[in-house]
């Protein structure tokens, strides 16, 4: 029996692990790097062990650091999570030749499915060698690992020589592998999966169908189990596949097959990951199972029963992140001040209130999972969940959820991978509540003493206040009587520094507003930037200067680019990485380079300026 477990990874991953291992009275050892000193992961650990560093090259991707850490701490069992070190085989075979338990199929098996090319030809599919015109578009992919991270979709030749190496590069520093290849892009399909899991006596189970065809820059962000839509021949051949292709590498433990199902509804082999997917939760809610306890069972020699329990309902995942739909997914940095979510729905995070959000990890923050008899219900519950969840701090794409899941492409089960190229910008569109800039003024008026200025009794001098709120600035004009507060055309019936109720047209709304020492103000799901009542009228930046939209680390300059260079408005001039994934830097306007700051290797701190294009 297993009686003590490492879990060789971070954040969320660590803490789902964790949770399971103290249920079923396992101790509990966390890495963790620098940067993740005061990380919940590390909090909720029995036992912790440093890897020095705050990269993952330095630490969670560094195999004999983690196996060294397990024999250190006295683990007997390493459980690699998703992500990082769980499809490398060479680091299974650290672990068990150290004398510990591996929690993942044997290293044959992930060598023999974790690389995709050599996955595709056990599958008898071959990638593409030499790209022609014909052949596009095409996808680049990174070999190993998942996630979304060194992949590329190529449309024009010219683009696929940049696009390799980009890919590489990530690929690299996400995986510690740089190999990549190209296979035909399928336009239109659904990403369906199927869940199997497997024990060391011959039982190979198929854990119903998962769709996961929302996603953003080839990263998942809202799936569900079962798949919706599929006949009953793809309901019937999927599961039949899945287990064919656990069968011919002798697989044991949790495993997830991917396929793309084209819209004539041809099924084509995309991968095997050899570990557990950030969204077997949904897998679990409709089994109602617990597949890391299942993973321990496995692991430990055990059998599992015959056949899977039998599913009930629906269920449905969505990934929150710390980003910026609106620009190009930006990753997003600072305090999570709070995060609250409804009772009612399962979360799953590596987040607690007052927990840093940095620049080396993916921008996850948690994940939301609702379950319901049907699909319709879930979809309502989740939907309405995230509706009311609380978030300050970073900006999140929220909102983008709570409209992908009520949009009637996804309530109808018609959506596909090209969902957010063709709906992203009414996603994304602002819709502020445009009584937010009010009722944060009479909150930070209440909240200050009115010996302190906040308070005039003369009714003929209004207080003004003015919030940008996205994107726009807005003024705020209010009026303290002897009679009370007033505003144009709302009725004050409570303020203080925390509530405000106001009644607009008859109709008493509330607004819980909070503050953190910051120029942020979050008035319930809104956030406003105070600013000042006469900005400065120094703090302007010449025309085409190029900001850092987040804080990273410049990987490269575009070729040849020099001070004095002419740019067109779209080019790369170099690329930033940060949370594991690499961001192309544009030139906004067409012109002449007339600076650039920027040299690869070198750190810069958010709105950091760059380069300066002097247009034309």
């Amino acid at each position: 029996m297993i009686a003590t477990v490492l879990v060789a990874n971070r954040g969320e991953i660590a803490c789902r692990v964790f949770r399971t291992c103290r249920e079923l009275g396992i101790r509990t050892v966390a890495v963790h790097s620098d940067a993740d000193e005061n990380a919940l992961h590390a909090r909720m650990a029995d036992a912790t062990v440093r890897l020095p560093g705050s990269t993952p090259q330095e630490t969670y991707l560094r195999g004999e650091l983690i196996v060294k850490a397990a024999v250190a701490a006295g683990a007997d069992a390493v459980h690699p999570g998703y992500g990082f070190l769980s499809e490398n085989a060479d680091f299974a075979r650290a672990v068990l030749d150290a004398g510990l338990v591996w929690i993942g199929p044997p290293p044959e098996a992930i060598e023999a499915m974790a690389s995709k090319t050599r996955a595709k030809e056990l599958m008898g599919i071959a990638p593409l060698e030499h790209v022609t015109e014909a052949d596009l578009p095409v996808l680049v992919k990174a070999a190993a690992g998942g996630g979304g991270r060194g992949m590329r979709i190529v449309r024009r030749l010219t683009d696929l020589e940049a696009e390799l190496t980009a890919a590489r590069a990530e690929a690299m520093s996400a995986f510690g592998d740089g190999e990549v290849f190209v296979e035909p892009y399928v336009e239109g399909g659904r990403h369906v999966e199927v869940q199997i899991l497997a024990d060391t006596h011959g039982t190979v189970w198929a854990l119903g169908t998962r769709d996961c065809s929302l996603q953003r820059r080839h990263q998942k962000v809202i799936e569900e189990s079962p798949a919706p839509g599929l006949t009953e021949e793809l309901t019937q051949e999927l599961p039949e596949l899945a287990i064919r292709a656990a069968r011919a590498v002798s697989y044991e433990g949790a495993g997830t097959v991917e396929f793309l199902i084209s819209p004539d509804g041809t099924a084509h082999f995309l991968e095997m990951n050899t570990r557990l997917q950030v969204e077997h939760p949904v897998t679990e809610a409709v089994f109602g199972i617990d597949l890391v306890a299942l993973q321990l069972r496995v692991a430990e020699g055990r059998p599992l029963e015959s056949s899977p329990p039998h599913p009930h309902g629906h269920a449905i995942e969505a990934r929150l992140y710390a980003e910026d739909p609106s620009r190009d997914w930006t990753p997003q940095t600072g305090t999570l001040h709070r995060m609250a979510v409804p009772n009612g729905v399962r979360l799953d995070t590596g987040y607690t209130d007052g927990d840093e959000i940095g620049v080396h990890y993916d921008p996850m923050l948690a994940k939301v999972v609702a379950h319901a008899p049907t699909r319709a219900e879930a979809v309502r519950k989740l939907a309405g969940a995230l509706d009311r969840t609380t978030i300050h701090g970073p900006l999140t794409n929220r909102d983008l959820l709570v409209r992908s899941l009520r949009h009637k492409e996804f309530t109808t089960a018609t959506m596909d991978t090209g969902f957010y190229a063709r709906h992203l910008p009414e996603l994304t569109e602002a819709a502020p509540d445009p009584h937010a800039p009010l009722a944060a003024a009479l909150a930070d008026t209440h909240g200050r003493s009115r010996f302190a200025g906040g308070w005039r009794n003369i009714p003929s001098q209004p207080q003004v206040k003015r919030y940008a709120m996205a994107g726009e600035e807005h003024e705020v004009h209010y009026h303290h009587t002897r009679q009370g507060l007033t505003a144009d055309g709302v009725r004050v019936i409570h303020a203080d520094a925390g509530f405000v109720v106001l009644e607009v047209d008859g109709v008493r709304r509330k607004f819980e507003v909070a503050r953190y020492d910051t120029d942020q103000v979050y008035v319930n799901t809104t956030t406003l930037t105070a600013l000042p009542r006469f900005p400065d009228p120094t703090a302007q930046l010449a025309p085409g200067s190029l900001l850092a939209p987040m804080p990273g680390t410049v990987v490269r300059v575009a070729e040849g680019l020099t001070v004095g260079a002419a740019v067109k408005a779209g080019d790369p001039l170099l690329w930033l990485e940060a949370m594991k994934m690499e961001h192309k830097i544009t030139a906004p306007v067409t012109g002449q380079l007339t600076a650039l700051n920027a040299v690869p290797g070198q750190q810069v701190h958010l709105a950091a300026l760059l380069a300066v294009v002097k247009p034309t």
